[in-house]
């Protein structure tokens, strides 16, 4: 009797032990890529979400690989054409409607009103569908001190009365003449790559042109070097040439600093930066709409997302995860670590900055209502180079419409090397 009954312990105890193991080999594992080597804070709460999400269901197990920023792209390329893409993919927004049309990326199969409240530029959408979806969304606009406008007699906009073309250069004008900034305004020449279309081609929108004719994303011819895109060119060819602002050969430091110490009298940048601002100048401190150039004042829109690769045999896992990490309380936290605008307005309320009343809540609202999506094309990658050498050749002197020719030359070009990308049948 007593061998029975040890014999019976021993077969619950193997019973349990290959129970586990088959629950363990039963958690398919699902890879993920991200972008962001190095970025503690942000990797924190990724892992944070990761390890919820695993210890939420036992059918899946997410693991991290990580790059850094500036070679992850090109990892994503080489991984696709070695038939070893991840299962949910890290893509910047620009960028994914390339991948998409690629084939890299699958389209979400995400649950009915996951995106509901969402940010237009945290949603990822590429020929009708939606590939890809971010935690967070990222806003620019201009830094400026309330004391130094009016002791100027510059008026302070509002979103409903942002500043004419006229007002903004008169400004500027006024603010140079007073002898106290090295620049009137600082656009960030010193940063390159995305900064350029991110930043600058919303100026070319207000203006009246654009980098591609967006109702049939089949050229530029017209929009990039018609009138409005010239008149564009030649004020900012113009801003100098007058000496209102630092050119191409501005240093990264200066970038950083020069506002905060007082030497950039206005200076455009984005979110991440202006809780250092009011640190350094309090109640003072201004974020102002963009100008209104004649076409509406115009902001960059989309940051990173997350999507499914199209060759995942996990794509109900990874469309799991994703609509798990888009839940409000993770784009509070990364908001609230980071400092990026949160996808949702149920998230922001949860904010330390972004909720109602809070020092960044202006963010959200410019982001509402200024926010246009850089060319939903796959051609977005080539013409935002093309983009960006035209921009620094007219702040360097180049003649104006040659350049902006020159530009679009190479952008139908490609187009036209690549069948239209999909477009006009």
């Amino acid at each position: 009797m007593q061998n029975k009954r040890w014999f019976l312990v021993i077969l619950l105890v193997c019973a349990l032990a290959f129970g586990s193991i088959a629950a363990a080999q039963g958690a398919v594992e699902l890879s993920l890529w991200y972008h962001g080597a190095g970025n503690e804070v942000e990797r924190a709460i990724l892992i944070q979400i990761i390890d919820d999400f695993n210890a939420s269901q036992s059918n899946w197990t997410v693991t991290l690989e990580e790059f850094p920023q500036l070679s992850y792209n090109e990892s994503i390329v080489a991984a696709a054409l070695a038939g070893n893409l991840p299962d949910i993919i890290d893509v910047d927004g620009p960028v994914m409607p390339n991948w998409a049309w690629s084939g890299y990326m699958a389209p979400l199969n995400l649950p009915e009103g996951a995106l509901d409240g969402f940010l237009p530029g945290a949603i990822g959408m590429w020929d009708g569908q939606v590939y890809s979806v971010g935690l967070w969304d990222a806003a620019v606009a201009m830094f400026a001190r309330r004391s130094v406008l009016e002791a100027n007699g510059i008026r302070i906009p509002t979103l409903e009365e942002p500043w004419t073309l006229e007002e903004f250069d008169g400004a500027l004008e006024t603010l140079q003449a007073t002898g106290e900034f090295e620049f009137a305004f600082d656009p960030g020449m010193a940063w390159t790559g995305e900064w350029y279309p991110y930043a600058f081609s919303p100026f070319l929108q207000s203006f009246g042109g654009d980098l591609i004719d967006r109702e049939t994303y089949l050229t530029a011819e017209g929009v990039l070097n018609g009138p409005e895109a010239v008149a564009f060119g030649e004020w900012w060819q113009s801003l100098f040439e007058r000496g209102l602002a630092p050119g191409t050969s501005q240093e990264g430091a200066d970038r950083e600093t020069g506002f905060l110490d007082g030497r950039y009298a206005l200076q455009w940048n984005g979110n991440w930066a202006a809780l250092p601002a009011l640190e350094a100048f309090g109640d003072d401190m201004l974020f102002l709409p963009a100008p209104d150039f004649g076409n509406g004042g115009v902001i960059g829109a989309a940051s990173w997302q997350f999507g499914v690769s199209a060759s995942s045999p996990n794509q109900e896992g990874a469309n799991a995860f994703i609509a798990h990490a888009i839940q409000p309380q993770y784009l509070a936290a990364f908001s609230d670590g980071i400092g990026l605008i949160p996808a949702t307005r149920e998230a922001a309320a949860m904010t330390e900055n972004y909720a109602e009343g809070g020092p960044l809540e202006v963010f959200f609202g410019l982001s509402e209502a200024q926010a246009l999506i850089r060319p939903p094309t796959p051609g977005y990658i080539v013409m935002a180079l093309v983009f960006e050498r035209a921009m620094a050749d007219i702040a360097n002197g180049a003649d104006v419409q040659t350049a902006l020719d020159t530009a679009v030359d190479e952008i139908d070009a490609d187009i036209e090397a690549n069948g239209g990308y999909g477009f006009g049948g």
